[in-house]
């Protein structure tokens, strides 16, 4: 599977769901609010969504925080709060630590990284399961410093190993990424200037 088919693999699905009586119920894990933004525009028509934030590699509590409450006032703004639950678990950055020791020097968008996204779409996948979810995905794909070959292909495993459907997704594709950039201007929203973790934060002080 190339990048190319993932656009391409949600059109159908969305095209699918367009003629059935009922949305299925998506849950969304949610990495930050303007990555959030255009994913909640593009894909509300078509689910009930549920946005998860479970992000143990924010560096520190209070970004954390910060990051959450942006979420939480787009959801506001975008009058979507009918719309869109918001499931939120405790921030436990010893999750993010675990997966991290060793991997310090890593560059960033490597090794390191996608061990991040496998613990995020790991947490999603299991209570997608356990809540009886009809899909799972994540915003990350919007981000053209994230790897979507990669995340998709662990959200393919995931979904494989809890019998659970993963939306396969590029959402920076059709000027996902371009809109998600309009809309933060819109909401006035905090675009952070580094992912989350301490190790990409340290990238851009050094920078």
């Amino acid at each position: 599977m190339t990048n190319n088919n993932y656009q391409k693999i949600l059109d159908d699905v969305l095209e699918q769901i367009k003629v059935k009586p009922d949305l299925p119920k998506l849950l969304l894990h949610c990495c930050c609010a303007p990555c959030s933004s255009y994913v909640f525009e593009y894909l509300v028509p078509y689910f009930n969504i549920t946005a998860l934030f479970y992000n143990p590699n924010i560096y520190t509590k209070e970004e954390h925080e910060f990051r959450l409450n942006e979420i939480k006032r787009l959801i506001l703004e975008m009058n979507l709060s009918d719309k869109i639950k918001l499931l939120v678990e405790p921030y436990y950055p010893q999750d993010f630590n675990k997966i991290a020791i060793g991997l310090d020097k890593c560059p960033e968008g490597s090794y390191r990284c996608w061990r991040c996204y496998y613990i995020r779409l790991l947490k999603t996948a299991i209570i997608a399961k356990r809540l009886k979810f009809d899909y799972f995905t994540t915003t990350l794909t919007i981000s053209p410093y994230k790897n979507a070959v990669k995340i998709n292909e662990i959200g393919r495993n995931l979904s494989l190993k809890y019998n659970v459907n993963y939306l396969f997704s590029d959402f920076k594709k059709k000027n996902g990424y371009k809109r998600s950039i309009e809309l933060s201007k819109k909401y006035s929203l905090y675009r952070q200037n580094y992912c989350g973790c301490e190790f990409s934060k340290e990238s851009i002080n050094h920078g």
